[in-house]
């Protein structure tokens, strides 16, 4: 073969030399060089130039594997740092310092927010060689990863000083000045659905951040993140364990609260290994402290006693029974209450405050296996409200799987917290997300269902023996406040009496709980809980069932039922008495009676309806029920 074209594979040997050694980029220009200068011939030329081509394209997927390669690895190193975790600071050192090293920046930090202080400081640093930057503060929502806490997405500029998407700070741009940084990214540290802090990579240069580095620095914030919980979720581990021992330390001089002390201790301990549940903590503590203990709910205990618990982690006294809120991320879940004990030891009363806090953590514990429970049971109702025409048996056998009886009496709720003008959309998510929340525990324990719907919450709950709708639309109500720390409020159906049998009546029902909920926000009685009973003679226009009857009863059916037995005149009299304008001596001619007697008759109704009888509101909705009451007479002659 002659010189002017060479073999492929002679054009090739050059390249794949200078791809074994690793050699620059600008190597790859000499075998083209150095047979340019010898004279080759054109072919040679553009077989050489192929192959340069070639080597410098295998040698670019090369350096993109390397790249992976080391990006796989620092990850996978940080998740075993993540795994041993023992020293919070160094995990987050490393995972800044990997990340300017994989982005090959001159500088990366990482800040936090101080919700104490209310605004924002630097955690790690590297590269960064001003002490004036390294000690900056920033105020929430300002400079550039204030735009990213407040967006909760990753933001880049190549000139910081020319950007003004974000807000400027004196402060903020003397740091940076002082660093030298030009180019600067940020990724929000992302805690559920909250911004906890940003990871920044900057350049003192003008440099453009590529979709990849962004992805990876998003992968180094998502573990620091971690880290971050991880290593909260220990330090609270820690306190409550360190508590626990100086509790024991303190009563370790006397014999007969160390006894109680260790007792409790070893039988938590002993709950906590095999996978016990609240009510054999209290069970156990029950036991130790000599008392009858019992695990309430957020709004069955007195509102202020569970509130300073709540609050503080104390143990406080509420008449004759000691109260220990159990709370955990400023949710208040419920409370121990100890009754029976009005002077109640000081050790004792910490050993009941461990309780609450081992309490706190078994919810905890089962809160990832309830919330896949809570989403099958939202499942359950929204087929109960959507598809009427579900096959009654398979409904009973998801319900059965639930704990939920649905051939029992039960209720409709529908729940709101109230707007406020100045929320945020991200906040009303939030606020609906907590509801939906605190709404799925309680039907939970209550062996109810519950479902996020039409920007609240619907809630089927079992009907006690001496429940009514409006008793149970008041207590879900202060339940969910007392949960949420939010006025709720929570309109009622009527009763449905077997829903797995009537699924079509569930879908009437919430309607009907709709109704009452905006009639509650209609008449500013928001946070308040009301069935159509509640309303007067609104709740005929608000209930489906149209109850007159029950109606009568509750308006005037005291005085009905005192002329049944004593065989006495009231409703008449009072029927008399409202057709004569309220006068007792018209009345009395209407009626062909002495004065004395209409004002014995009118005395006796007093007692029987209340004092308020006769104030505007109360007497246009007795005015209506006697006239109904006189309709049902005289269709039943």
């Amino acid at each position: 073969m002659s010189q002017d074209h060479p073999h492929a594979d002679h054009a090739e040997a050059p390249y794949l030399e200078l791809l074994a050694r690793g050699a620059a980029p600008e190597a790859y220009e000499r075998p083209v060089l150095r047979a340019r200068a010898e004279g080759a011939g054109a072919g040679t030329l553009a077989a050489l130039e192929n192959a340069k081509l070639l080597a410098l394209r295998v040698r670019s997927e090369l350096e993109g594997r390397r790249r992976r390669e080391a990006e796989l690895s620092a990850l996978f190193e940080t998740a075993h740092d993540l795994a041993g975790l023992r020293d919070l600071d160094a995990v987050l050192q490393a995972i800044v310092q990997r990340a300017r090293s994989l982005l090959g920046t001159e500088v990366a930090y990482l800040s936090l927010n101080d919700p104490a202080a209310g605004d924002t400081y630097m955690r790690v640093t590297e590269g960064s060689v001003s002490a004036r930057f390294q000690q900056l503060r920033l105020g929430m929502g300002e400079g550039l990863g204030g735009l990213v806490a407040q967006t909760a997405r990753p933001y880049v500029t190549d000139s910081y000083f020319d950007d003004a998407r974000f807000q400027h700070t004196r402060s903020i741009d003397s740091g940076v000045r002082d660093e030298g940084l030009v180019a600067i990214l940020g990724v929000p540290l992302m805690l559920g659905s909250n911004v906890i802090g940003v990871l920044f990579a900057a350049d003192r240069r003008a440099r453009v951040f590529e979709r990849e580095q962004i992805a990876l620095l998003a992968s180094f914030a998502a573990h620091a993140a971690v880290a971050i919980d991880t290593a909260n979720l220990l330090a609270e581990t820690r306190t409550a364990l360190a508590e626990l021992e100086q509790a024991n330390e303190i009563i370790r001089d006397r014999s007969g609260v160390i006894e109680r002390a260790s007792d409790v201790h070893d039988r938590l301990t002993a709950l906590v290994l095999r996978g016990g549940g609240v009510d054999d903590v209290a069970a156990a503590v029950a036991q130790v402290l000599d008392g009858t203990v019992e695990f309430a709910e957020g709004g069955s205990a007195a509102a202020k006693a569970l509130a300073e618990s709540g609050t503080d982690g104390h143990a406080v006294q509420h008449g004759d029974d000691w109260i220990a809120g159990v709370s955990a991320g400023g949710e208040l879940l419920g409370a121990l209450v100890l009754h029976g004990h009005p002077a109640l030891d000081p050790v004792d009363q910490r050993t009941l405050e461990r309780a609450a806090v081992v309490t706190s953590l078994l919810l905890l514990a089962r809160r990832s296996a309830g919330e896949a429970e809570q989403r099958v049971r939202g499942e359950l109702l929204d087929d109960l409200l959507d598809a009427p025409d579900r096959d009654p048996r398979l409904l009973r056998e998801r319900a059965d799987r639930l704990r939920a009886d649905l051939d029992a009496p039960h209720v409709v709720l529908a729940a709101r917290i109230g707007a406020r003008g100045t929320d945020t959309a991200e906040r009303q998510s939030a606020d609906r997300q907590r509801l939906w929340s605190a709404a799925s525990h309680l039907a939970a324990t209550r062996h109810g269902l519950a479902a996020a719907r039409d920007g609240g919450t619907v809630l089927l709950l079992p009907l006690g023996l001496d429940d009514t709708a409006a008793s149970v639309a008041r207590r879900a109500a202060g339940q969910l406040r007392s949960a949420i720390r939010e006025p709720v409020t929570v309109g009622a159906s009527a009763v449905v009496r077997a829903p797995a049998a009537r699924p079509g009546a569930v879908a009437d029902a919430y309607a009907e709980a709709q109704r009452c909920l905006d009639a509650l926000r209609l008449l500013g009685r928001s946070g308040e809980g009301a069935a159509a009973e509640d309303f007067g003679f609104l709740g005929l226009l608000l209930a489906d069932s149209r109850d007159v009857d029950g109606f009568v009863r509750r308006t005037i059916g005291d005085v009905i039922t005192y002329d049944s037995r004593r065989g006495t005149d009231l409703v008449r009299t009072l029927d008399a008495y409202f057709a004569c304008g309220m006068s007792p001596a018209r009345t009395k001619d209407a009626l062909h009676v002495h004065v004395n007697t209409v004002a014995q008759r009118l005395d006796r109704i007093g007692r029987l309806l209340g004092p308020d009888w006769q104030t505007p509101g109360r007497a246009l909705e007795i005015q209506l029920a006697l006239r109904l009451h006189g309709l049902a007479g005289a269709v039943a002659h």
